[in-house]
């Protein structure tokens, strides 16, 4: 069997689970290569202390047949290109990064290494696109519900941010395109960002984004109607105990995109 290396950009919640789970042998096919450094803080080490070696970028695309992106939509847009040009595949979390038209654009004209995108913390995608291979969706709405605090933004002033944080009932923060979703809330709305892009529609997915003190879950409801039919997806998500704004299952869909895309054995795809 081939052993694939992989290399991980970011070490938080979710790149810190699919590290340690590769390096243990839960995915067939995967070698971990280590842990891809943006920064060291002047100190010539990571900023993260972790059990994994810490690579530069030009190293990685060295040794790497896959590197995974855990970090941000900031990580996508400073090293995709480089990273699918120099011939390595890229496994990206941050979809929202794709909102940016011209950047997607770049990508899509890029290799020859391949872009992958995990489904993250939402399913039903898979039906989502095959329908929109039929014909355009007359209707795609997606409806996101989170604990105030975690939908409190840097561009937010502070009237605002204080409204969201103090709010006692569910208050509607956000109600417009998963383009301008995506903008506004990078870390938030990876959900709508992944059906905007299973549709093929930025502009035409509407998102309306909800703070409520009371939720326990997060909660994302998908719906979606057109020629192939009518579609209704609800998903409630405990958050990562390490970062409230990710949804505790995103490590796992990674992990599970990535025993996809390197291709060792078959299942359901």
């Amino acid at each position: 069997m081939t052993s694939h290396r992989i290399g991980i950009i970011g070490y938080g919640a979710i790149g810190a689970r699919v590290a340690e789970d590769i390096s243990l042998g839960k995915v067939v096919g995967a070698e971990l290569a280590g842990i891809i450094s943006r920064t060291d803080n002047g100190t010539g080490r990571p900023a993260v202390e972790r059990p994994f070696p810490s690579l530069t970028l030009e190293a990685a695309l060295e040794c790497c047949e896959l590197i995974v992106e855990c970090a941000g939509q900031s990580a996508v847009t400073e090293y995709a290109e480089k990273i699918l040009g120099a011939g390595v595949d890229f496994l990206i979390t941050s979809i929202g990064a794709l909102a940016d038209q011209g950047l997607a654009a770049r990508l899509n004209a890029c290799g020859p290494g391949r872009l992958f995108m995990t489904s993250g913390a939402v399913g039903g995608l898979d039906l989502l696109e095959a329908g929109a291979r039929e014909a355009a969706y007359d209707s795609v709405v997606v409806s996101t519900t989170k604990l105030p605090e975690t939908l409190v933004q840097p561009w937010m002033d502070q009237e605002q941010a204080d409204g969201i944080r103090a709010t006692t009932e569910p208050l509607e923060v956000f109600l417009g395109s998963a383009q301008e979703a995506a903008r506004l809330f990078p870390r938030s709305l990876n959900v709508a960002a992944a059906v905007a892009e299973a549709v093929g529609d930025w502009d035409g997915v509407q998102v309306r984004l909800t703070a409520d003190p009371k939720a326990s879950l997060t909660s994302h409801v998908i719906e979606a109607s057109g020629p192939s039919g009518e579609y209704r997806f609800e998903i409630r998500n405990n958050p990562s105990p390490q970062n409230p704004r990710t949804s505790g299952i995103v490590p796992f869909a990674v992990l599970r995109s990535l025993e996809a895309a390197i291709g060792e054995r078959g299942g359901l795809v």
